[in-house]
């Protein structure tokens, strides 16, 4: 880790030159080649979400998050309405471009201006948006927002339990900082968080392999990737677990 030396000879950080808090993330639309993030409404998404979400009959995508399954549409109405409300977390929906419906939720979440410190979490896609473009993308368009905004790290954390999820942390280009032990109960049950992390410095690269893996050119004719993703982040990790 670069440091510095104070006047006692203590190691100290280097300054932040010109640091001015960056503004908090915005409920406007970011939009790319093959999804629209929107701000989630329970009026204009809730009905998507729950017709995507209930294609995951076995309530897969529900176990590592703090609610969920939901037993029927107003049941989750219920729960969306109040989170939909909320600007920490802040939700997004996740429109696939291809047929203009909500297939997913994102949010933004313990954003810190202050530190410059934001996380990108409460990702729930239904089986719609798994292993597709537009969900790489949605993951491509909040960091690229909060970059640009001026935040200087942005956090991925999650169950440590979750193999999924630490996969896709590392091959979004995140890096392992390790596991909180004991840092929740959820459904009654311990949680471990496995934490992880890209910061500004790294931004520049992981931009350019998100970009290179969204070229259309990425992809042959059956829309099978060429180059995967991990491959083009796997340089800028600093770390694995």
């Amino acid at each position: 880790m670069t440091q510095d030396t104070n006047a006692l000879g203590q190691p100290v950080g280097l300054p932040v030159a010109g640091w001015r808090p960056p503004p908090r993330p915005p409920r406007e639309p970011m939009t790319g080649q093959y999804c629209r993030l929107e701000a989630a409404d329970p009026v204009r998404h809730a009905v998507d979400l729950y017709a995507a979400n209930a294609l995951d009959a076995a309530g897969a995508m529900w176990t590592y998050l703090p609610y969920g399954p939901f037993a029927d549409f107003a049941a989750y109405r219920d729960w969306l309405e109040p989170a939909c409300a909320t600007s920490d977390p802040l939700f997004f929906a996740i429109i696939d471009l291809a047929t203009g419906k909500a297939a997913g939720l994102a949010s933004y979440l313990r954003i810190d201006p202050a530190s410059g410190s934001i996380e990108v979490g409460h990702i729930a896609l239904s089986p719609l948006l798994q292993r597709t473009r537009p969900a790489t993308e949605a993951m491509f368009l909040m960091m690229r927002w909060a970059f640009r905004a001026g935040y200087r790290r942005y956090e991925w954390k999650c169950n440590a339990l979750n193999a999924p999820s630490r996969q896709a942390a590392l091959r979004l280009g995140f890096s392992y900082e390790g596991v909180f032990r004991q840092a929740g109960i959820v459904k009654g049950r311990n949680r471990d968080t496995a934490w992880y992390a890209a910061i500004d410095a790294e931004w520049p690269a992981l931009e350019q392999a998100y970009l290179a893996w969204l070229a259309p050119a990425n992809f042959d004719a059956t829309g099978r990737q060429r180059s995967p993703l991990a491959a083009l982040t796997a340089p800028v990790i600093k770390q694995r677990g």
